[in-house]
């Protein structure tokens, strides 16, 4: 192992020296005395920063934090340009020669440790972050193990599957074949999306959500669960103070926070996070060449992500939807930035011996809505996460106390041509047409969740009484709604609906495949016979859609109904007249749409699209590629790998308020305190 190392270091430090060479040939300000002076100067650099720099980071690292990360790579850049005017005939004129010096070693860094597989993060983990949190009380050591759980955002079992074959998660491979880890499949609620399955999943109750988005009657507006101030106040609905988290654990990057004291990224907590922001980003900020690597990718990403753009359509590949280059920059935080942050915190919490952490991945979901659920671009991202998952892994051998690593997802992906790109309308203008309706409020375009997690971020920065807190807080002033840094002009729509004026005759939303529309001027819940009375055309024009499956809708005279095109599913008595519209939907089918309609806030109307079983395809009602939130397909089939000696469930696993049960019963079997609303009898987790 150590003569590895050694060879990296010299294959490092000739890249280096070749680095520096070429760039005191493009800059005028920066000399070097030949080759023999690159090489000096690039072992010189490689010292200052294994050897020096740890011990300045740690002292510099609050100023590193206020500054987002310019006081660091400024510092780090002037020590640079100092020890390279050292060396005989050799100089560095200014600051700004030694940023672009520095930026370029960090370019050539990530380059070179991406090609050969190294990670040299977890040493400065290591020698920062831990004395770092050691100084600051902030480390637990127990014998007691901590659960880590690691959520892949929208990937399917079978997808997870066919990468592990294939060789696009190598990781997660290793762990099943060497018999480590078990693969297991479970079911998602109708509401197949990242809101709903995370309440189920970190607090234990998804009750009363529908979908993505919905109308609220009494309120008189949408509620959207990757909205900050909404997601608070779905937390609020569904937290009883005792979710997953509760115990000193930490949330990363989610939609809601399982009750943790620490918090990052975490909409729920955006506008009301617990501690000062420096000490979860700490981690991140501790690396010299954190933000300049991450900036480097950046550019590298937004580039594939133009060439893969381009070569669908080249191809004419299908189905595919516009990219244009703003999303690049969306995907860019995604599968980089976030990403980058997310993991530098979350060893950071493993080093700090943190009890359960729980953190989401976005990179993978954003990127198969917008390419496919399988495309080349979206398992590479799925590879490079599966990197991460393995970075992260590594610290837990450097942790306080031991760790149970599991990996899962919250619901998948089902790919199809967009409901409008197939049949020429959307949904919002098909129920126009059908209804001659006056005002209709819409949300049907394709959700950027990426956009919504940077604005988040951004909210949560400007929050701190700093340089960046200020910056942040000016620049972005008339982007705020609702408390909150709101980017997207839909986004913006949603947190008041009716600044236009009165109530909309109609409400049509949409959660990928699953459509809501809602009577918002009618109280209460608009039964089947008085839709019919008022809009007499709009069932049968939905009725008779080749892109609708069925229609959940609840009659006076004969409860709830789940209408098709050749068939009506009597959900109370179990009675089919005709063709069963739930058939190609699976068994579980009608039992999620009797739970829904159960919920006070199930819309008027809930319309999920027809399933082509041949393909597997959908059509959204969003404009994505892959898209989830109702049912048909591989959307309603998430996964968790988990370690073998923590027990599953012999029982098919349906609802992600069942994943909740199962953790829970794995932190007792642990060793940890479990006194949440469920008890430890009922909890079928455990330790095998």
């Amino acid at each position: 192992m150590r003569a590895s190392r050694i060879r990296r270091a010299i294959f490092v430090t000739a890249f280096d020296a070749v680095v520096l060479l070429v760039l005191s040939w493009l800059l005028a300000g920066f000399v070097l005395a030949g080759v023999g002076g690159a090489f000096l100067a690039a072992a010189l650099v490689g010292v200052l920063n294994a050897l020096v720099w740890p011990a300045l980071a740690r002292l510099a690292l609050p100023l590193n934090v206020l500054t987002l990360g310019l006081g660091g790579l400024i510092l780090n850049a002037v020590l640079v340009g100092l020890v390279i005017d050292l060396l005989p005939g050799a100089e560095v004129s200014g600051v700004l020669e030694a940023v672009v010096i520095t930026i370029a070693l960090a370019a050539t860094t990530a380059v070179v440790n991406y090609a050969l597989a190294i990670d040299d993060d977890e040493w400065w983990y290591r020698q920062v972050v831990r004395r770092q949190a050691r100084r600051r009380g902030d480390v637990t050591e127990s014998e007691v193990p901590g659960l880590l759980l690691l959520e892949i955002d929208g990937l399917a079992h079978d997808v997870l599957l066919r990468a592990i074959r294939d060789g696009n998660a190598p990781t997660l491979a290793r762990w099943l074949r060497s018999g480590s880890h078990e693969l297991r499949r479970w079911e998602t609620d109708w509401s197949s999306q990242t809101g709903a399955c995370q309440a189920g999943i970190l607090h234990g109750n998804n009750d009363d959500m529908p979908a993505f988005r919905w109308w609220e009657k009494e309120r008189g507006r949408a509620i959207v669960t990757n909205h900050p101030r909404d997601a608070e106040e779905l937390e609020r609905r569904h937290s009883d103070g005792h979710g997953l988290l509760h115990d000193d654990g930490a949330s990363r990057a989610n939609i809601l926070s399982g009750d943790a004291p620490h918090s990052m990224l975490t909409m729920s907590t955006a506008l009301s996070r617990r501690r000062p922001l420096g000490r979860d980003y700490s981690a991140y900020f501790a690396r010299p060449y954190s933000v300049a690597r991450t900036l480097v990718l950046v550019v590298a990403d937004i580039a594939r992500e133009r060439r893969a753009a381009r070569a669908q359509v080249r191809d004419d590949v299908r189905p595919r939807i516009p990219r244009p280059r703003s999303y690049a920059l969306m995907r860019a935080w995604a599968t980089v930035v976030q990403r980058d942050l997310q993991v530098a915190t979350v060893i950071g919490d493993v080093l700090a011996g943190r009890p359960s952490i729980y953190t989401t991945f976005l990179a993978y979901d954003e990127v198969a809505h917008h390419s496919g659920i399988e495309r080349p671009d979206a398992l590479a991202v799925l590879h490079d996460l599966d990197r991460q998952i393995a970075r992260i892994a590594a610290a837990c051998e450097e942790a306080p106390r031991p760790y149970r690593l599991a990996v899962l997802s919250d619901h998948g992906q089902s790919q199809g041509e967009t409901f409008r790109d197939r049949f020429g309308r959307s949904l919002e203008e098909l129920v126009r047409e059908s209804c001659d309706a006056g005002r209709v409020f819409a949300a049907l375009g394709g959700d950027d969740d990426a956009l919504s997690y940077f604005g988040a971020g951004l909210t949560e920065v400007a929050r701190d009484d700093t340089v960046a807190g200020r910056t942040v807080r000016a620049a972005t002033r008339r982007q705020v709604a609702d408390g909150a840094i709101v980017l997207a002009e839909q986004d913006r729509r949603e947190t008041d609906p009716t600044a236009e004026g009165e109530l909309p005759e109609l409400s049509v939303m949409a959660s990928g495949c699953l459509g809501l529309v809602s009577f918002p001027r009618l109280p209460g819940r608009v039964p089947l016979e008085h839709i019919e009375e008022l809009y007499p055309t709009l069932i049968p024009a939905l009725r008779a859609h080749p892109g609708i499956g069925f229609i959940l809708v609840r009659s006076d005279a004969d409860g709830a109904l789940a209408i098709g095109p050749a068939g009506v599913h009597h959900l109370d008595s179990e009675r089919v007249e005709g063709e069963d519209p739930l058939a190609p939907f699976g068994p579980n089918a009608a039992r999620h749409l009797r739970r829904t309609d159960a919920f006070p806030h199930c819309a008027d109307l809930m319309i999920n699209s027809a399933y082509w079983p041949r393909f597997g395809e959908v059509a959204a009602f969003e404009e994505l590629v892959g898209s989830h939130g109702g049912l048909g397909g591989t959307q309603s089939f998430p996964f968790v790998l988990h370690p073998s000696d923590l027990a599953w469930p012999e029982e098919e696993v349906v609802g992600a308020e069942s994943i909740h049960r199962i953790l829970r019963g794995w932190l007792t079997a642990l060793g940890q305190r479990s006194d949440g609303a469920v008890s430890a009898e009922a909890e079928p987790g455990g330790v095998a």
